[in-house]
C-alpha cells in the first residue's frame, strides 16, 4: 500500500459493497481518530439548521461549506456556524454543483425540498461524496431506483434523516415485535394527525433579489412566484411533494418496517379531500395497503384502538397473541388483557445507536451500512408514493413487485415518474 495515501483517496478507494456489511482492510487504523471528516450543507432552511447544528456538535466533523439558493438562508446559517464555531472556515455557494466539485469535501447533508432530493444526492454519488438526505427520500417513484443505483455503482454510503430510528424505544419496539410475544402480526395501523393548509389564493409577485427562484424550481415545473409557496410552504404542492402525508410517513411507517418488514405489496386504496386553497397536496389522505404478509392502513386521525386517541403520531401492531402500540418515545404491549410498557423477557439484540448523525459518520468511516440506508428506505418509502398516486386518480391500484409497475395501468404508472425541466435535468 502507498504510505502517503491522503484520508481522501483512502475514502474513495476503499468504499465496499453499499448494500452489505462491508469492512475495511485493517489498516484503517493506521488514521488518526482526530481526523475529521469534512461535511457540506445542502438545504438550509429548517432542516438544514438542523443538520448544520447536529454535526457541529461532533467532534470528529468539519463542516467546510455551506449551500442554499437563498441568500438570507445562506447567510444566516453561516451566522449561526461562527456562533458555534468561531474559528470556522466554512465556505458559502448559492449553487450545490460548487461544492461537488471540490475534492476536499467527503459527504454532504442534503435538506431541500423533495423535488430536488434524488438529483443532488445522485449527483454526490458520482463526485464520491457519502450523503446524509432528508425524507422523504425522493420525490418520486423512480428517482429512489436512480438513486440506488448510482450509489451501488460508486460505492457510496447513504443515511436517510429518519432521526426517530435511533432512538432506544424504536429498536426496543422491533425487538419486542420480532421476539414473537405479540404472535405472528397481521394488521398494523399509522397515523399522524393533522392537516396540509390551502394557502389561500396568492397573486403572482417578483420573486425576491435574494432567492434564485428558477434554480429553486430545478426540475420542477416553471411557474409563478408567490411566498406561500416556498421554503417551509412547499410540502402542500404536489410539484414538489405530497402534504402532511409525505411528510410523516416515514417516520412511523419506519419503526413498521423494521419491525414486521411488509413484503409483496399486492394493492393500495387511498381517499382523502383537496384543500380550499392554491395548495394541492392533499389536505388529508387515508390509505389501506394489502401485503403478502399482512394488512396495513394510515390514516389522519387516530384509529379506534386502545391508547391510540392521546397519540398524535402512532403504530398499532395487532398480533394472534396481542397487541403493541407506541409513538416515537413510548410502547405499550397488551398481552392476555394485561397491559405493560415493557417486556424483560424479552433480550436486547439490537445494538443501540449512538445518534443518527454519528451512526452516518461512522458509517463513513468504516464504509458499513448505516440504519436507515438507501436500499431499506427506499422499500419502506415506495407505498407512500403510490398512495398519493391512487388519491390523484381516486381509485384503487394493483401492483406489481416483479415488474415495480401497476399491473395494466398505463394511466398510473405515468405517475411514477416525471420529466424534469431540461435546462435542470442534470445526471
Amino acid at each position: 500500500m502507498d504510505q502517503s495515501l491522503n484520508r481522501r483517496d483512502f475514502i474513495k478507494k476503499s468504499g465496499a459493497a453499499a448494500l452489505g456489511f462491508a469492512i475495511l482492510p485493517s489498516f484503517i487504523s493506521r488514521y488518526a481518530p482526530s481526523d475529521r471528516l469534512r461535511i457540506a450543507h445542502i438545504g438550509l432552511g429548517g432542516m438544514g439548521n438542523q443538520h448544520m447544528q447536529w454535526f457541529a456538535a461532533l467532534p470528529d466533523v468539519e463542516i467546510v461549506a455551506l449551500c442554499d439558493v437563498d441568500e438570507n438562508h445562506l447567510n444566516g446559517t453561516l451566522e449561526s456556524l461562527k456562533k458555534l464555531h468561531p474559528d470556522t472556515q466554512a465556505k458559502t455557494y448559492g449553487d450545490f454543483r460548487h461544492i461537488l466539485d471540490r475534492k476536499d469535501i467527503d459527504a454532504v447533508t442534503i435538506a431541500t425540498p423533495d423535488h430536488w432530493h434524488a438529483q443532488i444526492a445522485s449527483l454526490a454519488f458520482q463526485a464520491g461524496k457519502d450523503v446524509y438526505g432528508e425524507k422523504p427520500l425522493s420525490y418520486d417513484v423512480k428517482e429512489a431506483g436512480v438513486m440506488l443505483k448510482n450509489l451501488t455503482k460508486h460505492n457510496r454510503i447513504f443515511q436517510l434523516g429518519t432521526q426517530i430510528h435511533a432512538t432506544d424505544n424504536y429498536h426496543r419496539v422491533v425487538e419486542i415485535i420480532q421476539s414473537g410475544a405479540i404472535g405472528k402480526v397481521h394488521t398494523v395501523r399509522l397515523w399522524k394527525n393533522g392537516f396540509s393548509p390551502g394557502m389561500g389564493h396568492p397573486k403572482p409577485q417578483t420573486p425576491p433579489k435574494t432567492l434564485n427562484w428558477d434554480m429553486w424550481l430545478g426540475p420542477a415545473p416553471l411557474v409563478d412566484y408567490y411566498p406561500e409557496r416556498v421554503h417551509l410552504n412547499y410540502r402542500y404542492f404536489l410539484d414538489y411533494s405530497g402534504g402532511v402525508f409525505a411528510d410523516f410517513w416515514c417516520h412511523i411507517a419506519d419503526v413498521a418496517w423494521w419491525a414486521v418488514q411488509p413484503r409483496g405489496l399486492k394493492s393500495v386504496t387511498a381517499r382523502g379531500e383537496k384543500t380550499d386553497g392554491v395548495a394541492d397536496a392533499p389536505k388529508w389522505l387515508d390509505a389501506d395497503f394489502e401485503f403478502e404478509n399482512l394488512k396495513l392502513y394510515w390514516t389522519t386521525l387516530p384509529p379506534n384502538v386502545p391508547g391510540a386517541a392521546e397519540r398524535g403520531i402512532g403504530a398499532y401492531f395487532e398480533g394472534d397473541k396481542g397487541t403493541l402500540i407506541c409513538d416515537y418515545e413510548t410502547r405499550s404491549i397488551t398481552i392476555n388483557g394485561e397491559t405493560v410498557s415493557d417486556l424483560p423477557e424479552v433480550a436486547q439484540k439490537l445494538p443501540r445507536s449512538p445518534g443518527h448523525q454519528q451512526n452516518f459518520v461512522d458509517a463513513v468511516k468504516a464504509r458499513t451500512s448505516p440504519e436507515s440506508n438507501l436500499a431499506y428506505v427506499k422499500d419502506m418509502t415506495m407505498p407512500m408514493h403510490l398512495a398519493v398516486i391512487s388519491w390523484r386518480l381516486g381509485r384503487k391500484l394493483n401492483w406489481s413487485v416483479e415488474k415495480e409497475k401497476f399491473v395494466d395501468d398505463k394511466e398510473a404508472d405515468a405517475l411514477l415518474s416525471r420529466k424534469y425541466r431540461k435546462a435542470w435535468d442534470l445526471l
